[in-house]
């Protein structure tokens, strides 16, 4: 049974490290732009154009690859939508690798389709000929996440092509939230020309520190793009995120500043792990996978009573015994690591 998204309680004080987000906050350049913002501009609908050409250009596609969203969660639900009323289409199944984010298997269902999971292989492991003895005729939508979450670890780059290439008859969709740590992104692999059935979902909410303007992308060939097109509405992100964007594009020197920040806080949490034997996965992500076992429920409640917020994914057959921790600033990281020395 398809349930519903779990939306996790919001602490009004303390550290935040169980949804992914910036922990820095946005880049100030963002904030004096939301600021400038005129009674006029919030009386009006706003104009796309520049916004779309920014997110373009900053991916470095033509704009009309790239399909603006309300948050990458409205990208997975038209996605979704397309794959399985488009063409009058009303059945299908999707394929999701897990453990993965809720939203794709909600979505999938509440357009209608049903839902083939495919489990990662050990040590997280892409499962590539799992994925490809699963596509048959009725898949209609296929959902990787690159780099996964919860588990942050990377899909290699030619298994994603791979499944490509065996699911001719299906949308390929390539979940980037996290790419912007990883590195690594199918944003203008000459591959792609070859394979239209490949979406890539992207999101200002992680890297760029928007997630409460809620601003994402969708990059596709444009005929594959159109019948998700339509699905979107016409105006679905207001002008604070239009205007927020384009700031957070332009204060490249902020955007590397934090994944340095995160990248440091990465270290210092592996460090911190290996001392009190904690098994953990290295992860391509803003955030760390690691398994307390019989201890996490304790952890949980132990940082949490001192004001740090994890998010527990015990609930999680995938990986029971495993809390997933935000990387943010180091500042943040290092009183987690502390707590966590006091905890255990």
């Amino acid at each position: 049974m398809i349930g519903r998204y779990e939306r996790v309680p919001v602490p009004a004080a303390g550290l935040r490290l169980h949804l992914n987000e910036n922990t820095a906050g946005c880049s100030p350049a963002v904030r004096e732009a939301l600021q400038a913002v005129t009674r006029q501009q919030a009386a009006c609908y706003p104009d796309y154009d520049a916004a779309q050409r920014a997110c373009a250009a900053r991916f470095g596609v033509p704009p009309e690859c790239l399909q603006l969203t309300n948050g990458l969660d409205e990208g997975i639900l038209a996605v979704s939508v397309a794959a399985f009323r488009g063409g009058g289409r009303t059945d299908g199944r999707a394929i999701i690798v897990v453990p993965a984010f809720d939203m794709y298997a909600i979505c999938a269902g509440a357009a209608g389709g049903a839902i083939d999971e495919i489990p990662l292989g050990a040590e997280f492991n892409f499962p590539l000929e799992a994925v490809l003895r699963a596509i048959s005729p009725d898949i209609r939508l296929i959902f990787l996440t690159n780099p996964n979450n919860p588990t942050g670890r990377p899909i290699p780059r030619e298994a994603i092509l791979t499944v490509a290439r065996h699911a001719t008859g299906a949308l390929v969709f390539v979940d980037e939230a996290y790419a912007d740590f990883s590195g690594e992104t199918l944003l203008g692999a000459p591959e792609l020309a070859a394979l239209p059935n490949v979406v890539l979902g992207r999101t200002f909410s992680k890297a760029y520190g928007l997630a409460g303007i809620r601003v994402g992308a969708i990059v596709g060939s444009p005929d594959t793009l159109e019948p998700i097109r339509r699905v979107v509405p016409p105006y679905s992100l207001n002008v604070y995120a239009t205007v927020g964007v384009c700031a957070a594009l332009a204060d490249l020197e902020y955007y590397e500043w934090y994944l340095d920040q995160v990248s440091a806080s990465k270290a210092l949490l592996y460090e911190g792990l290996d001392r009190l034997g904690v098994r953990y996965w290295r992860s391509a992500a803003n955030f760390v996978l690691a398994d307390f076992g019989p201890e996490a429920r304790r952890v949980i409640a132990a940082l949490a009573a001192r004001q740090i917020y994890v998010r527990d994914r015990r609930i999680d057959p995938a990986c029971p015994g495993c809390v997933r921790i935000t990387t943010g600033i180091v500042e943040h990281t290092r009183p987690l690591v502390a707590a966590l020395e006091e905890v255990l």
